[in-house]
C-alpha cells in the first residue's frame, strides 16, 4: 500500500516557486531519500506533506486516503528545526509527546525509559532539556518521533551536528524501524548518506524533481568507470590511453575510464611495469556525482 502519494503538487512563496508540479510515491518498508542541495525544497515538500501548509495545487493522499489532519497520529516527525521545552525534564517532556499522539501516561513513560537506555542516555532522564549536550537534545527528539511507533517516519537531516558513533546509532535504529515494516523519509542535503541505505530516491534542485527511482535503476544508466588504485612504484600506468584522466596522490589515485574501457588493461600494464598494486577497485559514480552531471543538464529547464 503507498504511504505516501504526491501528485503534481506546487508551492509558492510570494514570488519565490519553493516546489514545482513534485509527484512521488513512498510505500511501506521503504527507505526513501528525499534529496537536494539547501534550498531545493526538501523542507517546503515536507511541510505540505503533513498539512503544515498546503500546497497551491496538486494532491496529497497519505495511507492511501486524500489528506487528513487524523492521519498525522500514524507519522513520527523530526524536524530540521529542533524544538523541546528547555525547563521540562526529559521523561516528562516525552510523557507529553507521547500523549499528544495518544499514549496513556504510564505506555508514553515505560516507552521513553527503554528508548532510552537503548539510545544510551538514560542517565539523562530526569534531566532539564537545557543541561543537556544538542548531540542528546537530537536524540530526545528522535525518541519523541518513535515513541507512538508510527508507520510512517519523516527524518528532516536527522544527522546534523552528531558525531559519527551517534550517527550511526540512530541510523540503525532506523533501518530496525524498516525491517518492521515503516515507511522512512529520510531528507538531507548529504548525499553519502542516503546512498549506503535508501531504497528511492527524489532527486530537487530549484524546487523541481531532477533526478528519481531505486538507487540500482539510476546507477545502471551510469558507466563503472572510477578506479580508486593504491600502489607504489612506477606511475606511468596511469598514462594509459584508456584513461580520460586522473589524480595521483602520491601512493593512491583516482581514475577516469573512457566509455568502455576495460580497467585490467590500465593493470595489466601496472604489474607488467613493476609496480605493486595493494588496492585496485573499480567503482559506480557516487550519487553525488551524477547530480552534478544531472544538474548540469537541467540548470536552465
Amino acid at each position: 500500500m503507498p504511504i505516501v502519494q504526491l501528485d503534481h503538487i506546487r508551492k509558492m512563496y510570494d514570488t519565490k516557486v519553493a516546489v514545482e508540479g513534485l509527484s512521488l510515491t513512498i510505500e511501506a518498508g521503504a527507505m526513501f531519500g528525499l534529496l537536494g542541495p539547501n534550498g531545493s525544497g526538501k523542507s517546503s515538500t515536507i511541510r505540505m506533506m503533513i498539512g503544515i501548509t498546503r500546497p497551491d495545487s496538486g494532491t496529497i493522499r497519505l495511507f492511501d486516503k486524500p489528506f487528513e489532519r487524523a492521519a498525522l497520529t500514524r507519522i513520527g516527525y523530526l524536524p530540521e528545526e529542533r524544538g523541546l521545552y528547555k525547563k521540562m525534564n526529559v521523561l516528562d517532556q516525552l510523557v507529553f509527546l507521547g500523549q499528544l499522539h495518544g499514549l496513556a501516561a504510564t505506555e508514553a513513560s515505560k516507552r521513553a525509559k527503554a528508548w532510552c537506555e537503548k539510545l544510551q542516555i538514560a542517565e539523562a532522564i530526569g534531566k532539564k532539556t537545557e543541561e543537556l549536550s544538542k548531540g542528546m537534545q537530537q536524540k530526545i527528539q528522535f525518541i519523541a518521533a518513535l515513541l507512538h511507533e508510527p508507520e510512517l517516519i519523516i527524518m528532516d537531516e536527522p544527522f546534523s551536528g552528531l558525531d559519527p558513533v551517534n550517527a550511526a546509532l540512530l541510523m540503525d535504529t532506523l533501518l530496525d524501524q524498516r525491517k518492521q515494516g515503516r515507511a522512512i523519509l529520510f531528507s538531507t542535503h548529504r548525499m553519502d548518506q542516503v546512498e549506503k541505505f535508501c531504497d528511492e530516491i527524489a532527486l530537487l534542485y530549484k524546487g523541481k524533481l531532477v533526478l528519481e527511482g531505486s538507487m540500482r535503476e539510476i546507477k545502471s544508466h551510469y558507466p563503472a568507470n572510477r578506479v580508486h588504485v593504491h600502489f607504489t612504484g612506477d606511475s606511468t600506468f596511469l598514462q594509459h590511453a584508456a584513461v580520460a584522466k586522473f589524480e595521483n596522490f602520491g601512493d593512491t589515485a583516482e581514475i577516469v575510464l573512457h566509455d568502455g574501457a576495460d580497467p585490467q588493461l590500465v593493470l595489466h600494464q601496472a604489474v607488467a611495469r613493476g609496480t605493486r598494486i595493494t588496492r585496485f577497485e573499480v567503482m559506480e559514480p557516487t550519487l553525488e556525482e551524477i547530480f552534478i552531471e544531472t544538474v548540469g543538464e537541467n540548470v536552465d529547464a
